[in-house]
């Protein structure tokens, strides 16, 4: 593993540790994961795109539809 050094505004490097404190946790902890997630950003990214892909396939496949047919603001808030 490897160390990193950073420099931070003493008050926000206080206000880190007084928060990952209240969440029992150490800002070198929750930078860790801040780091993985930020790395990992572009799998995310790509994971959603192919849920979303997948989602508009299935749509495509099911038929479903208007055929055509639109809606007036009434008939959408009929009661």
């Amino acid at each position: 593993m490897a160390n990193l050094t950073i420099t931070v505004d003493d008050e926000v490097l206080k206000q880190a540790r007084m928060r990952a404190l209240e969440e029992n946790s150490s800002v070198n902890a929750i930078l860790g994961r801040y780091l993985q997630d930020y790395a990992r950003a572009d799998e995310a990214r790509q994971r959603r795109q192919e849920a979303l892909d997948a989602l508009l396939a299935l749509a495509q496949q099911c038929g479903c539809g208007r055929a055509g047919q639109t809606w007036t603001r009434e008939d959408l808030h009929e009661r």
